[in-house]
């Protein structure tokens, strides 16, 4: 009978100092604990500008079990991991990152779940070693997202986690040209047990997360699971309409009785002027964010382009090709 093959999808990008180390990590972990599967290491690198992919290269002209996908430029911080899932071929997928703020020790731990019937076995944060305010902020914002959406989303869920080769084929069968892997599980994903762990720091390098790539992640899901942004605006609008009309109101029956010591020269008109300025570039901005969505969806375009792969020409389980 054959063995039942798990897949370890590490995506990379600059990570010339993780590469080989989180390589031979997942490797030792799978044989010392999980020595009755086959196995397969996907790299998938979003156009590394250091010596990563040189690296990858190395471990893969080594070790059969190792495949690799290089694209042909930085698709961001979702896409590329995406397309990486949906590119293994193992009975299932473990996705973790390379700097080991993932701990490899977990996946047995996964696999173990995943064999009791769990399509989905996730890793969820319950502390972290790294910035606390950053921790603290996005704690906040899943809170924040979970009550604003219909969709449970999950908190503090990095997308580390395994995930069965139904689940992967799910994946396949979306198309969805910007997928926030986070919310599809909690939308799509069958029953999942989680796993809470501790993060610990980064193991070297420095991490290519900032506020941006935040802000970034946070408005996809909003634009992707909530209405919350458009609805505010609307109950906001009609709130200032409201309030607006009995002020004009007022203001026009203080002008008919000649009530002229009530006039207040122009500060009001210009504070009211400039608040409503910016309180419409702020749901114009929002707005934005929504069409932006749209119009990468109505585009459909790929989620990548490659631009080499490597170790794709044998099926997991049928190379006895082994590390050096």
């Amino acid at each position: 009978m054959a063995k039942k093959v798990i897949s370890v999808m590490i995506p990379t990008y600059n990570e010339e100092e993780n590469a080989r180390p989180i390589y031979e990590a997942v490797r030792d972990e799978l044989k010392k604990s999980l020595p009755q599967y086959d196995y397969e290491i996907l790299f998938i690198d979003n156009k590394s500008q250091d010596n990563t992919r040189a690296i990858i290269r190395g471990i893969c002209a080594e070790d059969k079990h190792v495949r690799a996908i290089f694209n042909s430029k930085n698709f961001g911080q979702f896409n590329s991991p995406y397309y990486g899932m949906i590119h293994t071929s193992g009975d299932c997928t473990v996705t973790i990152c390379a700097d080991f703020q993932d701990p490899v020790e977990m996946i047995p731990r996964f696999v173990a779940e995943w064999e009791k019937g769990y399509k989905i076995v996730i890793g969820k944060k319950t502390k972290s070693k790294e910035n606390g305010l950053v921790y603290f902020l996005r704690g906040c914002y899943y809170k924040t997202i979970r009550k604003m959406s219909a969709v449970e989303m999950i908190e503090q869920f990095t997308g580390f986690g395994l995930y069965d080769r139904s689940f992967i084929q799910t994946l396949r069968d979306l198309h969805d040209p910007t997928p926030f892997i986070r919310g599809i599980v909690a939308e799509l994903g069958p029953e999942r047990k989680e796993i809470e762990y501790e993060q610990p720091r980064r193991r070297a390098g420095k991490t290519h997360n900032n506020w941006y790539s935040l802000f970034d992640a946070a408005m996809l899901s909003f634009t992707s699971y909530t209405k919350v942004g458009m609805r505010v605006a609307e109950f906001f609008g009609f709130g200032v309409a409201f309030i607006s009309f009995l002020l004009g109101l007022f203001y026009l029956i203080a002008k008919l009785v000649a009530w002229q010591s009530f006039a207040a020269g122009y500060a009001p008109t210009m504070i009211a002027v400039f608040f409503m300025g910016g309180v419409q570039l702020a749901f114009l901005g929002f707005l934005g964010e929504y069409i932006m969505a749209m119009n990468a969806r109505i585009m459909n375009r790929p989620l990548v382009v490659e631009e080499e792969r490597l170790n794709f020409e044998q099926t997991p389980g049928e190379s006895d090709g082994e590390a050096l």
